[in-house]
């Protein structure tokens, strides 16, 4: 049997990011279970304090990919104790999965503290949202990311208005925006499942698919179910960084909670109009909400608000309506309700021809293997050391990177 070169196997890669895999199904899940077809992929959660006495890693292999989460004492949840602790965990894991030299792929700069001493095959920032300016964002996150910035190879954004954000801060950035899984939401057309708690609920039906938290214009949904008493406006999703005590509460306002990603399509397939009451502040500045186009392959109607990257392409092209203010939100939704949805969900159909997670995914292969190529003809150096065991501190063994050691 002839044994593959070490050298010409795909590289592994570690993710650090700031949500929890099993939160929502959203960008990081779709990409690095694609992903996790090419390369072993490993998920670095942020830690979870709890009681006991020392800190370990805990392991779980979910859709091919591995998810570490660090478990730690509560005694060690202040100053700089977390990060040593975490920093001392990643290092043990690369020892027991024999990882050599993987590409670190990032979603928080603030894994810097953790990941900085860590040689790399490539280092990847994909930029999904503009951190800093969500709520509870650490002083300290525009200085991470500059060094990110500084070491990254290649640098991906969630979104158009990201990219032009970012675009000037690196060589090498590159507008990746949210995709989506067109067969799965297109279920919505077809199911009559309704789940039991909403099928109790009246109509017509209004709804939202997302996390509930700062981004989320409460006002406005507020006033949209005072001027309609008789829509039923559905909200699915987990309510973070916000007290639950400021949600409006109105007998046709309902918090169903968060969904599994598989079960979405059967709670759309009932609704009249998909929404998207977002606010407009700092925290909703960047973001390209990958709802967007989950909502068209559902065959929804959709009313957002003035989000930059849903007025371009979207709303200019008359597949989402767009409203800021109540009383055109509400007629935005009525018109939504009137309309013959034969046309839109042509036009939206042809447009969503070009998009998927599979050919976005493609796309950062390429770029990926290009950035690691690069790396490897700059920084041959860097390569050397971690093949012998130099620059992480702990002793690695490349030339069985392959196999996967049980947690």
């Amino acid at each position: 049997m002839i044994t593959p070169d070490v050298a010409s196997l795909p590289s592994d890669l570690v993710c650090f990011s700031h949500l929890r895999w099993n939160f929502v199904f959203q960008r990081p899940q779709h990409l690095l279970t694609r992903c996790a077809q090419e390369r072993r992929v490993f998920y670095v959660e942020e830690p979870v304090f709890e009681e006991g006495q020392h800190p370990v890693m805990r392991t779980a292999l979910h859709d091919g990919v591995h998810v570490l989460t660090p478990h730690l004492p509560r005694r060690l949840s202040s100053g700089a104790a977390p990060d040593a602790a975490v920093r001392r965990l990643v290092d043990e894991a690369l020892v027991r999965y024999r990882i050599a030299d993987p590409v670190l792929w990032y979603y928080t700069p603030m894994a810097l503290a953790i990941s900085r001493h860590l040689p790399a095959a490539a280092v990847v920032f994909d930029c999904m949202d503009e951190l800093s300016a969500f709520a509870q964002a650490p002083p300290s996150i525009r200085a991470f990311e500059r060094e990110l910035l500084d070491r990254a190879d290649v640098v991906f954004t969630g979104g158009l208005s990201l990219y032009e954000a970012k675009r000037a801060l690196h060589h090498n950035v590159h507008a990746m925006p949210s995709s989506v899984d067109v067969v799965h939401f297109a279920q919505a057309r077809t199911t009559a499942d309704d789940p039991d708690d909403q099928a109790r609920l009246g109509r017509p039906r209004l709804g939202y698919v997302g996390v509930i938290d700062e981004r989320m214009d409460l006002d406005l949904l507020a006033a949209v179910a005072d001027a309609r008493p008789e829509w039923q406006i559905m909200m699915i999703g987990p309510v973070v960084k916000i007290d639950p005590a400021t949600l409006p509460r109105r007998s046709n306002i309902h918090y169903l909670g968060g969904k599994s990603y598989a079960d979405l399509p059967r709670y759309i397939a009932s609704w009249n109009v998909a929404l998207m009451p977002f606010a407009r502040n700092d925290a909703t500045r960047f973001i390209s909400p990958t709802k967007t186009p989950e909502y068209l392959a559902a065959g929804k109607p959709v009313v957002s608000t003035s989000i930059r990257d849903v007025v371009r392409p979207y709303g200019r092209r008359g597949l989402v309506r767009i409203a800021d203010h109540p009383d055109a939100f509400v007629a935005a939704c009525e018109a939504a309700m009137a309309e013959d949805p034969a046309p839109r969900m042509a036009r939206a159909d042809a447009f969503l021809k070009s998009m998927s997670w599979d050919r976005t995914w493609q796309r950062m292969s390429r770029l990926l293997r290009s950035a690691i190529e690069a790396s490897d003809r700059d920084r041959p150096s860097a390569r050397l050391r971690s093949d012998q065991g130099i620059g992480t501190g702990v002793q690695t063994a490349p030339a069985s990177r392959r196999s996967i050691v049980s947690a």
